[in-house]
């Protein structure tokens, strides 16, 4: 057995404190291990209990396409007491007694993905918590968009991007939080009191080597009093006040999202936590969790909707489309489910056969026993058994602003078609109003400033409603993506 080296989670260098004396140490909540099947390791957390973590078995699954890994099965001995846990994205910590524990990344991420994003050396990671604690201190940390949760696409932690002009076996296990937003509009801000170490091309001395900087002229990077990096990144413009070596308060203005970068033409924040890993190097810290835990306290969110992740099959296969990440604080929740191809289901969980090509936007709402209602929406990327090196045309669209929507309110949307040429965006608002269309360019260079078609429209009632944009293109294949609109009085 031996004892994580914590400090170093902690830790922010002298020089750091000389240039910003305000910049205060914040100890993680969180104690992160590393183990091999068969190893055992006690760890001290962050109330001064102790807890002791046995790794007993790894399991991961791929697709039979591009051997992604999609998720994992572990078993593991929690203080004496023997678990199952799984490995995935949208995951949250599983409790166990008087801890509560979860996995982040395994080791097959490795081996067809890219090892620098996570630092891992061995079979997995796990962050451990006492069983009652935040997962960060409140008050110290805040989402880093003014959107509503999960209000559009999203690629978060280890999620497999599949994505681009054609299927590679090369995986980009995405790392950090890819937060869609609509360019131009979505304004991004600061998650804690930070120290700005980059702006675009120029980085702070000190923190160019030895650090997870990476000169880019659309990305800032700030330093917190924990010691971790937080990486901005596709900003279409970077707010003047943001200057190396300033100090900047929580809340402040870093910018407003876009797509610039590599950003693969759809417009985001991608949004990024390093930390020291136990391997000793510089890796993600998983946000999906720390960012519900904070959306959830400060929206005082009472109900989430969560179809997520997406699926990737070929046509002819089953896929089990899946809402047991929603959650309600009255415990209590009826699911439905709404496909594209005009059937109904309910249960949280439902195995569905798509025999045509394509790609979908499925549809679940979820219901509590206080009468809360939210919904989400999974994609289903179906391949064709005769072309398994090129994804089916797609949609991207957002909407803005997403917070504290009312009756009246002008809303702007915006969509962009993906490897698709002919044919035009068919906008239903949900609400009974006609059939309005765009038309994107459907194939345009990635950073075209002209890439989304923009749409406006006003809802006259209070209510949740369902938009969906459908296209075909001129060799009549269809994409569809939906957005969930929630409009108060």
């Amino acid at each position: 057995m031996f004892r994580l080296f914590a400090a170093s989670l902690f830790l922010v260098s002298s020089v750091t404190f000389a240039l910003a004396e305000e910049l205060k140490p914040i100890e993680p909540l969180v104690r992160v291990v590393d183990l091999n099947v068969g190893e055992e390791v006690t760890v001290t957390l962050c109330d001064g209990s102790s807890a002791t973590v046995k790794l007993l078995e790894l399991k991961e699954h791929r697709d039979p396409v591009r051997l992604a890994v999609r998720s994992s099965d572990l078993k593991l001995e929690v203080n004496g007491e023997e678990i199952a846990l799984k490995g995935g994205c949208y995951l949250l910590p599983q409790p166990v007694g008087a801890v509560k524990i979860d996995c982040t990344v395994t080791k097959g991420l490795n081996s067809n993905g890219t090892p620098t994003f996570w630092g891992l050396k061995k079979d997995a990671r796990f962050r451990i918590w006492p069983v009652d604690s935040p997962l960060v201190q409140p008050g110290t940390m805040i989402y880093p968009v003014k959107q509503d949760w999960l209000a559009t696409r999203t690629w978060f932690d280890n999620e497999t991007v599949d994505g681009g002009p054609s299927i590679l076996k090369k995986i980009y296990y995405h790392s950090g939080l890819d937060i869609g937003a609509s360019e131009g509009l979505v304004e991004v801000i600061a998650a804690t009191d930070a120290l700005v170490v980059q702006r675009g091309e120029d980085v702070l001395e000190g923190h160019e080597k030895e650090a997870p900087t990476a000169p880019r002229s659309d990305v800032v990077y700030l330093l917190d009093g924990r010691g971790w990096y937080y990486r901005y990144s596709h900003l279409k413009e970077i707010d003047p006040s943001i200057q190396l070596g300033k100090f900047i308060k929580m809340g402040m203005r870093i910018g407003v999202a876009g797509k610039e970068g590599a950003s693969g033409g759809w417009s985001h924040l991608h949004f990024e936590m390093k930390s020291r890993q136990p391997s000793g190097e510089w890796g993600t810290q998983a946000g999906y969790a720390i960012m519900r835990e904070i959306c959830i306290r400060d929206e005082k969110l009472e109900i989430i909707a969560n179809a997520r992740p997406g699926h990737f099959i070929v046509a002819g296969q089953e896929t089990t489309l899946d809402g047991t990440r929603s959650w309600s604080a009255h415990n209590e929740l009826h699911y439905e489910w709404q496909f594209d191809d005009g059937s109904t289901a309910t249960g949280a969980q439902y195995a569905k056969a798509y025999p045509q090509p394509g790609s979908y936007m499925e549809t679940l709402k979820v219901t509590d026993s206080a009468g809360n209602v939210d919904y989400d929406f999974t994609h289903v990327l179906v391949l064709d058994p005769d072309d398994l090196e090129h994804y089916p045309p797609g949609l991207n669209a957002n909407f803005h602003p997403s917070q504290n929507l009312k009756v009246g309110d002008e809303v702007t949307f915006k969509v962009r078609a993906f490897r698709m040429q002919g044919g035009e965006e068919e906008w239903d608002f949900g609400d009974g109003s006609l059939i309005e269309k765009t038309a994107s360019p459907g194939d345009s260079h990635p950073h075209d400033p002209q890439g989304y078609a923009e749409i406006k429209h006003r809802y006259h009632q209070p209510g949740h409603y369902i938009v969906t944009i459908r296209r075909t293109s001129a060799e009549g294949s269809t994409a569809i993506t939906r957005l969930h609109v929630p409009v108060g009085e």
